[in-house]
C-alpha cells in the first residue's frame, strides 16, 4: 500500500476549438512530464465528456490528475494555462480509497476521520472487453440520477483513453449528498447489484476527498 499523499491536485482546462490540435499533441507529450514532475507521486492526463460513449467526448476541455509527495512547481498546469481559456483548480485530500489504478495504490489507505465539508468523489475502471456493451447499457439511467442529485455541483466523466477506461469526478456540497445518490438512488443501486453479479471491471478505484481549496471556473461558473 502507498502512502497517502500530502496533496492531490485537479487541473481541468477549457481550450478554444482552434486550439485543439495543439491540445491533442501535448497529451501525448505532458503524460511523461506530469509523472517526471518533481514532488509528483502519481499522474494521469485524462480526456473528459458528457457522458462515456465515444460520442459524447469532449475535445476542448482536458483535466490531469497528480498526487504529489511534496507540492512544488507545475510546469505542465502552467504550459496549459496558457493554451486554455478558462482553467479550474482542485486542491483535494484523501479521506478514503479502495481499489487500484494502473496496478497502483495512488491515494493510499487514509485514516478514516469524520469530515462535513464540500467533497469530492472519483471512480475510475477499466473495462473487461467482453463486457462493455453491457456497462454502457447501464449508465444512462445512472447518469440522469447523478444530473438531478441534491447537492451536486460539478462532474465530469474522464478517461485516460477514449473507451476502455473510465471514470467519473463529481464535486458535492456535503458527505450526505454523495451518500444519498450513492445509496438511495435504484439507477445506482441496480448499478452496483450489477457490477458485482456481471463483473464489469478489470480493474476498479472509488475515492473520496476533502476539498481543500478552489480556483477558476467551469463553463463560467463558480463551483463553491
Amino acid at each position: 500500500m502507498e502512502p497517502v499523499p500530502e496533496l492531490v491536485t485537479l487541473h481541468v482546462w477549457r481550450v478554444p476549438r482552434a486550439k485543439v490540435p495543439a491540445a491533442l499533441a501535448r497529451m501525448s507529450v505532458d503524460r511523461g512530464r506530469a509523472r517526471r514532475t518533481r514532488g509528483v507521486r502519481f499522474a494521469k492526463m485524462l480526456g473528459t465528456g458528457r457522458g462515456f460513449a465515444l460520442h459524447e467526448s469532449d475535445v476542448t476541455r482536458w483535466a490531469k490528475l497528480s498526487t504529489w509527495s511534496h507540492p512544488g512547481n507545475d510546469p505542465v498546469a502552467a504550459s496549459w494555462a496558457r493554451l486554455a481559456d478558462e482553467t479550474l483548480r482542485i486542491d483535494l485530500r484523501p479521506l478514503a480509497s479502495t481499489g487500484r489504478w494502473s496496478g497502483r495504490t495512488p491515494f493510499g489507505n487514509p485514516d478514516p476521520r469524520r469530515y462535513d465539508g464540500p467533497l469530492a468523489a472519483l471512480t475510475r475502471a477499466r473495462l473487461v472487453p467482453t463486457r462493455a456493451v453491457a456497462f454502457w447499457r447501464a449508465v444512462p439511467p445512472v447518469h440522469a440520477d447523478l444530473l438531478r442529485s441534491p447537492g451536486l455541483r460539478a462532474s465530469l466523466a474522464v478517461g485516460e483513453v477514449p473507451v476502455g477506461l473510465q471514470g467519473t469526478f463529481s464535486l458535492w456540497e456535503s458527505p450526505r449528498a454523495l451518500r444519498a445518490f450513492a445509496y438511495e438512488g435504484a439507477a445506482h443501486r441496480k448499478a452496483i447489484a450489477e457490477t458485482t453479479r456481471v463483473g464489469w471491471y478489470a480493474e476498479e478505484l472509488f475515492a473520496r476527498f476533502e476539498v481543500l481549496a478552489l480556483e477558476g471556473t467551469l463553463d463560467g461558473k463558480a463551483l463553491l
